[in-house]
């Protein structure tokens, strides 16, 4: 008579049931990123659930380790440049606040014509112009004064406005809208004008983390466009 096969359930109590994985499964919250905290628990999950006829290769534990080493490395790394990102964030702001009562240049900015004192442009010409023309419009959009250069080199051209209109008179205190007309080779275009304003504030916008600058007369402008300080 054959002998009979003796099962040994001795271990079978430490083996957790596939239903119960799947239930543990079921209440972890679902991200779209794996963290630490969840390569943690699948990585023991699969410790405590493999077959014990045949567990996992030492090859394998160790390349999952190195994973997880590189995990907490991309982790530890993230959370470095989040405060770096913050403490530059401030500084750019304490930057901005030095402006405050300064005059800055930056572009699309309306010139502000006070006691008819003449007011400064800084016209950007990367390629140069063979002649240029600057437009003074005031605040209903009507042209007053316009000013025609000779040939400009490459780079910034400071053009100054005496604050008389075409007929040689002193126009009225308030802001103007300057715009340059470049011309090279026959081919016309806008080249961008800065013009000087006073910094009356530095504040930050909270949806996109950028410092902005409040000139007087009600203009705004990113620090970052800031061409010249002071002139």
């Amino acid at each position: 008579m054959a002998a009979a096969t003796t099962l040994n359930t001795n271990n079978l109590g430490s083996i957790t049931r596939y239903e119960d994985v799947k239930a543990a499964a079921a209440k972890t919250p679902i991200s779209d990123a794996m963290g630490k905290t969840e390569f943690l628990t699948l990585f023991t999950a699969q410790l405590k659930n493999q077959n014990p006829l045949d567990p996992v290769k030492n090859e394998a534990f160790v390349a999952q380790l190195a994973q997880f080493s590189q995990l907490e490395a991309t982790t530890n790394m993230s959370s470095s440049l989040s405060s770096l990102v913050s403490s530059l964030q401030g500084d750019r702001m304490m930057a901005g606040a030095g402006l405050v009562g300064r005059s800055v240049a930056a572009p699309n900015i309306p010139v502000k014509v006070t006691n008819g004192q003449p007011v400064t442009s800084v016209v950007e010409l990367p390629d140069g112009a063979d002649s240029m023309q600057v437009q003074y419009f005031d605040s209903l959009g009507r042209s007053v004064r316009t000013v025609t250069t000779a040939a400009q080199q490459p780079g910034q051209t400071t053009i100054a406005w005496d604050a008389l209109d075409d007929a040689g008179q002193a126009v009225a205190d308030g802001t103007y809208k300057v715009v340059a007309t470049a011309t090279r080779a026959g081919q016309k275009t806008n080249p961008s004008v800065s013009t000087y304003g006073f910094v009356q504030a530095a504040r930050s916008d909270p949806s996109t983390k950028e410092i902005y600058l409040d000139f007087d007369g009600g203009a705004s402008a990113p620090l970052s466009s800031v061409v010249r300080v002071g002139g």
